[in-house]
């Protein structure tokens, strides 16, 4: 699936707060987009937002298939959002967290074998997520990007915790989905060598 993403006009709260307004956004199949600011200036609301999981104040936002445009996509099926909590479960083993991602968004075996081998985790499979390093966790996290499959990746500090090697792998994974149609959208305070990456400045004054 490739899809075309829109923001348009987009206003955002965070705790009743408004914090931006004003947000127009489009990318299409092969496109990234790095949104950097301040700390607290809305970076992971309109990133919530984007995804669907957050009710933008006004504004839409779209997904629409590249080669309809009249063919709408959901965010849940489009996009996938992938916050710097990790979402893993931490009484369940490395194992047991990839089998329940992939049970949720109906993944084969084989995206879990290729998300392993991506981030490294074959040899703590069977360590307790709670008992990860943070390094470690938030590779188990970025492991549902494979998982998942889905065309529109938005990524909250990806590199966050991660070693320059790993950073150097998510990025040559992010470029493979750009080669291969997908976008992504990414949240970050790192310098990351994205080619041809938009970036979209959030200060104060978009601020609402």
């Amino acid at each position: 699936m490739r899809v075309v993403f829109t923001a348009s006009n987009l206003a955002v709260s965070r705790g009743g707060r408004p914090v931006l307004a004003n947000v127009s956004v489009r990318a299409a199949p092969g496109d990234a987009v790095v949104l950097r600011g301040p700390n607290g200036v809305g970076k992971t609301t309109l990133l919530r937002a984007f995804a669907g999981l957050l009710r933008p104040d006004s504004g839409t936002v779209g997904f629409t298939d590249a080669a309809d445009a009249d063919r709408i996509r959901t965010p849940s099926e489009a996009s996938i959002f992938c916050g710097v909590l990790n979402a893993h479960k931490a009484a369940l083993t490395v194992r047991e967290n990839l089998a329940f991602w992939a049970a949720l968004y109906r993944a084969p075996q084989t995206r879990i074998e290729a998300a392993s081998a991506q981030f490294k985790l074959a040899p703590y499979s069977d360590y307790l997520a709670g008992a990860l390093s943070t390094g470690l966790a938030r590779r188990l996290g970025l492991a549902r990007l494979i998982i998942a499959e889905r065309p529109v990746w938005f990524i909250d500090e990806p590199t966050a915790a991660l070693d320059s090697a790993s950073s150097e792998d998510f990025i040559a994974l992010a470029e493979a989905h750009r080669r291969g149609g997908g976008i992504v959208v990414i949240a970050t305070h790192d310098p990351l060598p994205l080619n041809g990456a938009r970036i979209f400045e959030l200060t104060a004054k978009a601020a609402a």
